[in-house]
């Protein structure tokens, strides 16, 4: 150990090109900030300890901004970075790095630059704001730098941690969630023939439950799974994306979160009736006859059957049956099945309805001759109207959506090619979501960045702007591959 108390050899990489000396300085800082920052917690800001570990901390920092004329630190997913240069530590000096790393997650700081002008008075409130506890649990970041402008704090500036950082997790736990869901009901699927047991209905309502979580803390993302489309499980597939859009719509209207994992429910299993269906049917690569046609639409009476057989048997809501029969209603009375006695059609049905038609449209099927982009579905969807779909949802769930939804392939005026990654939360930047760049500006494919639209340039003018949305198929482009990739 040096003089610091840090061990800089464990820190240097073994790359070649890698500057140990820049290595050893960044190692260095983070020692000290992570000094200063415990003894601030315990002392008071004129203790002579705490001003003793901030003339240290200050003194590392102006040799660094002496020998490399910068001194920043970039926060990863599982790293920090010095100027650019990944930092590691030994097994003994992890809990500095692990620690340092926790309390800039907590504030949502990804970057922090100490200027060349920076005073040690400075130094001094910034890290007593640092480590401050009383941040808003809501937006910390936006806490944070109200309060180091009031301190006139200018040479130590702070970016938020990129959105796409801090919800990588996330999205693994998004995607692990949404294959499960698929292995679930192909299970319940499989178990057709046997008696239901009660745990399977259970484990389906924790599964619910779980998804609920997600779309509250991570919705622009599982959003996007929902384009994964996959032929040869595509009753199952559908299911569990028409399960997700349709917790995301009803949380929308108002639905309270136990109404929502009942709408869940009833969603998931609002395609059951086709276990009913013979496989030939289902897959049948052309049109349809009379006798064919008849037998399909049958798939909602035989649905609401099969779950009254559930219902008896453990916990399933009684929307459950009503969203299996009527998720074929239309507005105007017309649809399958055919009634006797016409009746005012469920809400869950009426949200299961349009999030099943969005769906099945912007999926391949074997039987259609057209298919359709998400843009053109939601136009067919917005042509129909209050005819066939209840006003205030159909509102809303264009709202949801978006012009652009999360998925669509799209041209930027830079030349480059991006898929729609997030939306943005005020309306005015509805055709400024977050993207996913997937080619440079001449089309060569890349594994880029995920950048936000509403960024400017020195100029104050847009960096990148949307031109238009294209057909991915036209370009053979699968955007669904890109969140499976990004929660690897």
């Amino acid at each position: 150990m040096n003089d610091s108390g840090f061990n800089p050899k464990a820190s240097a990489l073994s790359d070649e090109k890698v500057d140990p000396k820049l290595i050893k300085e960044g190692s260095r800082i983070v020692f000290r900030l992570n000094r200063a920052y415990r003894t601030s917690i315990i002392y008071e800001p004129n203790n002579y300890i705490y001003l003793r570990q901030i003339d240290l901390l200050y003194n590392q920092i102006k040799t660094a901004l002496k020998s490399y004329g910068k001194a920043y630190f970039t926060l990863k997913q599982n790293s920090i970075e010095f100027n650019k240069l990944k930092l590691k530590f030994s097994f003994s000096d992890y809990h500095i790095f692990k620690f340092i790393q926790d309390e800039f997650k907590k504030k949502e700081i990804g970057e922090l630059s100490f200027l060349s002008g920076l005073e040690k008075e400075e130094l001094k409130k910034f890290i007593t704001l640092l480590s401050k506890k009383e941040y808003s649990k809501k937006d910390p970041y936006k806490d944070f730098i109200s309060e180091v402008k009031k301190k006139n704090i200018e040479n130590i500036i702070i970016e938020k941690i990129p959105f796409y950082e801090k919800s990588k997790k996330k999205n693994r736990d998004a995607k692990k969630l949404f294959f499960l869901g698929i292995t679930h009901l192909k299970e319940i699927f499989q178990k057709d023939d046997k008696p239901q047991d009660q745990l399977s209905l259970l484990t389906t309502k924790r599964l619910m439950q779980s998804i609920f979580n997600l779309i509250t803390d991570n919705e622009s993302f599982i959003h996007g799974l929902t384009n994964i489309k996959n032929f040869d499980e595509y009753t199952l597939n559908h299911s569990v994306n028409v399960c997700i859009l349709s917790i995301s719509l009803g949380k929308r209207l108002g639905l309270d979160r136990n109404e929502l994992i009942d709408l869940g429910l009833a969603a998931f299993f609002h395609d059951f009736g086709k276990l009913d269906v013979p496989r030939k049917i289902l897959v049948k690569p052309d049109k349809l006859n009379e006798e064919e046609r008849e037998i399909i639409e049958k798939h909602t009476f035989y649905g609401a059957v099969r779950l009254i057989d559930f219902k008896q048997k453990t916990y399933l809501p009684l929307e459950a049956l009503s969203v299996a029969l009527e998720h074929h209603e239309s507005e105007g009375k017309v649809g399958y099945p055919k009634l006797v006695k016409k009746r005012a059609i469920d809400l869950f049905s009426k949200i299961v309805k349009i999030v099943d038609v969005f769906d099945a449209m912007t999926t391949t099927r074997p039987y259609r001759k057209q298919n359709f982009t998400k843009e053109e579905a939601l136009s067919y969807i917005l042509e129909k109207g209050s005819k066939e779909f209840d006003p205030v949802i159909l509102k809303l769930f264009i709202e949801m959506t978006g012009i652009c939804p999360v998925g669509s392939l799209v041209l930027l005026d830079t030349g480059e090619l991006g898929v729609v990654f997030g939306k943005q939360e005020e309306p005015k930047y509805i055709m400024r979501p977050k993207v996913k760049l997937i080619t440079d500006e001449n089309r060569n494919k890349i594994d880029g960045e995920i950048v936000d639209l509403t960024e400017k340039d020195e100029k104050n003018k847009y960096k990148r702007s949307i031109i238009k949305t294209l057909d991915e198929r036209k370009y053979n482009i699968r955007t669904a591959d890109y969140f499976v990739a990004e929660a690897e």
